[in-house]
């Protein structure tokens, strides 16, 4: 099967941290450079409503492919929980992390492929497994992990990359950064010093990091 030639995992220190909106953001750069770009969800929860746009939906509109390239219809889950827990929820069996990710596959030719998790690093991607061991079965060439900027978000960061454990390529995206707000601008501060990954509130840079030699 092929595999781009630069594999990124997106993944969050939670929910609603605004995973979708910075890989949609970092598409749109990537593109713009003459690059192509896929982008895949290997599982969605949501809650339904009519004319809601789901992450798949999203990730297609930037990529140009089709919201069930991204994310497969069967794994499609309108429930607002944890992809896994969604299923049980709903009366449908159990999958695994290899059944899940067997079902990623990527278009000839793709210079960069984005995986986009579900929920934070720590929640559950599928039966037996969350979002650490995806990446770590995955082995992508760079993971950014999106935080938010503001008060308490160091804890969330660290125990983050405390889980990810010595991974070489790890990008911290701050997002809605205010570089006039005092606690975002310490948090930026003490991330830079304080810990090995590489620190970001820009996509333009963030995107250039991802395809560095």
């Amino acid at each position: 099967m092929p595999r781009p030639g630069i594999l990124v995992v997106v993944a969050g220190t939670g929910t609603d941290v605004g995973k979708t909106w910075l890989a949609c953001q970092l598409v749109g750069h990537l593109r713009r450079r003459g690059l192509v770009v896929a982008a895949r969800k290997p599982a969605q929860s949501f809650a339904s409503g009519a004319g809601v746009a789901t992450d798949a939906d999203l990730l297609a509109e930037a990529t140009g492919e089709k919201a069930t390239d991204v994310c497969p219809a069967w794994r499609w889950y309108p429930k607002a929980l944890a992809p896994p827990m969604a299923a049980e929820s709903m009366g449908l069996a159990p999958f695994s992390l290899d059944e899940l990710l067997g079902e990623v596959s990527w278009p000839e030719g793709a210079d960069v492929g984005l995986v986009e998790l579900a929920g934070g690093i720590g929640s559950p991607m599928a039966s037996d497994g969350d979002g650490v061991d995806t990446v770590q079965r995955l082995s992508p060439d760079r993971v950014v992990l999106v935080a938010s900027a503001g008060l308490g978000t160091l804890s969330n960061i660290g125990l983050a990359l405390r889980a990810l454990g010595d991974y070489p390529e790890v990008a911290v995206y701050l997002n809605r950064f205010d570089g006039d707000d005092e606690t975002h601008a310490a948090n930026r501060r003490w991330l830079g010093a304080q810990t090995r990954a590489m620190v970001s509130v820009d996509v333009t840079q963030l995107s250039e990091l991802l395809v560095a030699p």
